[in-house]
């Protein structure tokens, strides 16, 4: 059996960082394609673009609400596990659906996250922290267990919130729970596959560190191979391209 068969618990430690997030695409032939040339435009503007998807990074992650507009569907977005529990990261998010849930301005969260490397899910993982927090009457939790990365916990919300028999339903409006600086990416995903969404911040505020300054950089440069490379599919025709941000 191939590595890329194998069940995530039997993935060696080692391994695991590269079979989820963008990394586990490399083998892609269409997704290279989109990386070279986003690195051609990199290039070619001096790495001006790169500064460009920092500045929008940055002013999504400092400017994101913490409460909502309106009543709607909550998604939170998963982060791996460590030893089978929330790291601190998907802590904050869980705290912040919670926060919503007792103000009552969501009466559906769907937690989104798949196997990232232990026994439990990402999403199962999130339910049994919430639940050992007192959750308030009359909210339905829903879990999303078979995604890996932020583009499938998308694909697969997208795909429960629909789910009524034969009957396809519309989606309803979603709020996006994660951490700041993973904010600007989930929003432009989901946007793309058709959710009317608006970012909510797990974080009280954006607080500048080295680590979160590395973390606003990576993001950035995420999201600048998925926008500049589904640009570029549009632009040539490419219906493979185009079709994964579908």
């Amino acid at each position: 059996m191939s590595i890329c068969c194998l069940p995530w618990a039997a993935v060696p430690p080692i391994i695991a960082p590269l079979k989820r997030g963008p990394w586990r695409y490399l083998s892609d032939r269409d997704v290279l394609h989109a990386a070279l040339v986003t690195l051609l435009a990199l290039v070619l503007s001096l790495g001006l673009i790169w500064v460009g998807y920092f500045v929008y990074v940055w002013r999504v992650a400092a400017r994101s609400p913490l409460t909502l507009p309106r009543p709607m569907t909550v998604l939170v977005f998963g982060r791996r596990l460590v030893h089978d529990q929330p790291e601190r990261d998907y802590q904050q998010r869980l705290s912040r659906a919670l926060a919503l849930m007792r103000a009552e301005q969501t009466d559906h969260v769907l937690l989104l996250g798949g196997r990232s490397g232990g026994g439990l899910s990402e999403a199962a993982a999130g339910r049994a922290w919430l639940d050992g927090h007192e959750l308030p009457p009359g909210v339905t939790l829903q879990l999303e267990q078979a995604s890996v990365d932020s583009l499938e916990n998308l694909r697969h919300a997208r795909s429960l919130l629909q789910e009524d028999g034969p009957v396809i339903r519309l989606l309803p409006p979603v709020a996006l729970v994660t951490s700041r600086y993973h904010l600007a990416r989930c929003l432009l995903l989901a946007r793309r596959l058709g959710f009317d969404s608006v970012p909510v911040a797990a974080e009280p505020k954006l607080v500048l560190s080295r680590r979160y300054l590395v973390r606003l950089l990576a993001e950035s440069g995420y999201l600048m191979w998925i926008d500049v490379g589904a640009r570029w599919g549009r632009l040539i025709g490419h219906r493979r391209i185009v079709a994964r941000l579908s």
